[in-house]
């Protein structure tokens, strides 16, 4: 079992930047994924397993729920240490960084934002304990860039509601205790309901065969005449706007969090370039691997920069949806290229398990396309600054 040697590059002190609480909070995180994850990482992606053990540790630094107010159990954080603990987590793993992802933003946002306050002391704090771990029903087996066609349905029983229909490629559906599930009612008009395990009708079997995001746990919920009580309808907010404000948020988590995984890329680079000797002399002499290493340094520090402005932003609310779009964008697409350079910096080591790089490359093939894809977030941008929409 190698040591997990790495350092954070920080090329524009952006640690300047950061409150002393950032810090405390980020760097506990960057222990806990040097203590529990990377030791055993490589092991799980191996066998397409997630390791459940951990789900205590992430309760534990404070990624299920950070800006949740600690009356629900959560941390209380502002915007800044959510991305910093994303950023920490995959760094470890993307995987692991969609566990949090989806506990964080996708389960415990709805729920804190669009439900009430029954809703909100009942599941929040078990939620942020890791007692229950949540997923969220959005995608479709024929609906993905266009979650507005779902045809997911739920029908109004006088005492219940009747729910219909099916959602793929969920984050941790094979051991959720709930779901957050967005259907269409008898008018059309999409609302969030909370389905729960052990409702009859309801099942989430597993996605296997995956040759990305293997230490992720990944599965389908269906539907089929699940009495779903009324009260476990989100009465706060409908529409479609309602699942893509939970979006906002977890994109912006995930721009925090590819920083992380092209951190480790970089890191674990740098330190073979120094260490592999070839031609006589350690190839980070030669002048194509200084090229890839400036690079990538550079492209992780306009990241930073980036996210960091975005965090303000977040913060103190003014952060639009196109913005959050613009940075997942830029920060997934950014990772996926200094993976890929630092893989070939590595050779034919590059794709050994004994290094991390190939699982940070495959999982940054999910990355790129879920929660939008790098071309429909293109088109945000170009609708944002155009005011012309390519998706009509």
């Amino acid at each position: 079992m190698k040591p997990d040697l790495f350092q954070a590059p920080d090329y524009y002190n952006l640690d300047e930047l950061l409150t002393e609480e950032h810090k405390l909070v980020r760097d506990a995180a960057r222990e806990w994924v040097k203590r529990d994850v990377s030791p055993i990482i490589e092991d799980y992606a191996q066998r397409a397993e997630f390791p459940k053990q951990i789900i205590k540790g992430l309760a534990d630094i404070g990624a299920f729920g950070p800006y949740i107010p600690e009356e629900y159990g959560g941390a209380g954080l502002d915007q800044i240490s959510y991305g910093l603990i994303m950023q920490e987590i995959e760094r470890g793993d993307s995987g692991v960084r969609s566990t949090a992802s989806v506990q964080s933003s996708l389960v415990m946002y709805p729920i804190w934002k669009y439900g009430n306050e029954e809703q909100r002391q009942k599941y929040l704090p078990k939620l942020a304990s890791g007692e229950w771990i949540g997923s969220f029903g959005l995608t479709e087996p024929d609906h993905g860039s266009n979650p507005g066609g779902m045809t997911t349905n739920f029908k109004d029983m006088g005492d219940h509601y009747l729910l219909n229909g099916a959602k793929m490629w969920i984050s941790n559906s094979p051991f959720c205790q709930i779901a957050v599930v967005w259907a269409k009612n008898e008018e059309g008009r999409i609302h969030g309901l909370i389905v729960e395990r052990g409702m009859e009708g309801f099942s989430t079997p597993e996605t296997h065969n995956k040759w990305s995001l293997r230490a992720s746990a990944t599965g389908e919920l269906i539907f089929d005449n699940v009495k779903v009580p009324k009260e476990n309808l989100l009465p706060n907010k409908s529409g479609l706007g309602a699942p893509l404000g939970c979006l906002d948020s977890a994109r912006f988590g995930i721009a925090w969090g590819a920083i992380g995984a092209a951190m480790d890329c970089y890191d674990t680079a740098l330190r073979y370039s120094k260490e592999r000797i070839q031609f006589g002399k350690p190839i980070g002499q030669f002048q194509l691997q200084q090229k890839k290493l400036a690079e990538m340094i550079t492209e992780i520090t306009k990241a930073q920069l980036l996210a960091w402005r975005l965090g303000v932003m977040r913060e103190n609310g003014t952060a639009t949806s196109a913005q959050i779009s613009m940075a997942k964008r830029n920060n997934v697409d950014m990772a996926l290229k200094i993976a890929r350079d630092a893989r070939q910096m590595l050779g034919g080591m590059g794709i050994s398990g004994e290094y991390s790089i190939m699982r940070h490359m495959m999982n940054l093939e999910s990355v790129v396309t879920y929660e939008g894809t790098h071309d429909i977030h293109l088109l945000i941008t170009g609708f944002d600054v155009t005011g012309l929409n390519a998706f009509k």
